[in-house]
């Protein structure tokens, strides 16, 4: 059991509610539940009482949570007056990124935030896979996805939209797609990470869902070489419309199918466990909160994007 496990227990009993505790502290539901089954198993004893509908303190719960409360808050006190000196913004922050996300969208972001704070320095890993935090000694990765281990914390930094999206060049040589079978006459531009060939595309529209698997003559596990094939006129491609933004909005890329729905992504900043978190870290988290914000607004603007799948993140 850990200190943050009683913040969790503690909000679970605020909300009444595993899943709203879990999102009001920036988690998945199944983090917050494990943190309260690890205080249960400490104390030998139920705090809430479970049903289909509702979560309500049990005998043992009314017994401790108060005491809790004032305990965690004699810790915070103690903890402020210790660790003062570790509010300061600096040090090395070392973070894993997505090659195409990594190298043509976060470093002028991260170049931003250190100009702004100068006495942190960057070590950044470009990688498609995962990271082994331990391993690769990584601080935080920035990634596609929430993290699908309990015991690594994440903050979403945003719903993502996924855009279908080709060359001017490619289009002048082939039909425009205006319904997703057409795309079984084009030639498409595969992502694969490790063994898993991302070559099956989702659409939806008012009536029905499609599922859409092309033909292909390239696939690559590096994101940014399947976005460059698709600026070269080599295909049509799936990305990010955070990677694909500035390519879209300078007229290199063209998204299509506007009429259909894909489903969106998410964007999270994943750290191995909540004591890892610094202030620098939760700094990073809303500055990528704000850019990420303004990028996705560029498209709302532009007409690219409808403004109901840009939802603001809140901190």
């Amino acid at each position: 059991m850990q200190i943050e496990d009683l913040e969790v227990v503690l909000k679970i009993s605020e909300l009444g509610s595993i899943t709203a505790a879990a999102t009001h502290l920036d988690m998945q539901s199944a983090t917050a539940s494990a943190a309260l089954k690890r205080v249960e198993a400490a104390l030998g004893a139920e705090l809430f009482i479970r049903s289909t509908r509702q979560l309500r303190v049990s005998s043992a719960g009314e017994r401790f949570l108060p005491l809790c409360a004032q305990s965690l808050e004699q810790w915070q006190h103690a903890k402020q007056a210790v660790t003062k000196d570790n509010e300061t913004i600096s040090g090395e922050m070392r973070i894993a990124v997505s090659s195409d996300l990594g190298r043509n969208v976060i470093a002028p972001w991260l170049d931003a935030f250190m100009a702004e704070h100068p006495d942190i320095t960057l070590r950044m890993h470009l990688s498609d896979s995962n990271i082994d935090f331990y391993r690769d000694a990584m601080d935080m990765a920035l990634r596609y996805g929430a993290p699908n281990d309990a015991s690594l914390y994440g903050f979403k930094i945003c719903n993502v939209p996924r855009l279908l999206c080709a060359s001017p060049a490619y289009l002048d040589e082939h039909d425009m797609p205006h319904h997703p079978n057409d795309l079984m006459q084009h030639n498409a531009l595969f992502y694969q990470l490790r063994d898993i060939l991302n070559d099956a595309w989702d659409f939806q529209d008012e009536q029905r869902r499609y599922k859409i698997k092309p033909k292909a003559n390239r696939a690559a596990n590096d994101g940014d070489m399947v976005r460059r094939w698709c600026v070269a006129g080599h295909g049509i491609a799936m990305k990010s419309a955070l990677d694909v933004a500035d390519d879209i909005l300078s007229g290199r890329l063209i998204s299509l199918l506007p009429d259909y729905t894909v489903p969106c992504g998410e964007l999270w900043l994943i750290c191995p466990s909540r004591q890892s978190i610094t202030p620098s870290m939760r700094l990073l988290r809303d500055a990528l909160r704000r850019h990420t914000q303004q990028s996705l607004q560029r498209l709302v603007e532009a007409g690219i994007l409808p403004q109901l799948l840009v939802e603001r993140t809140e901190a």
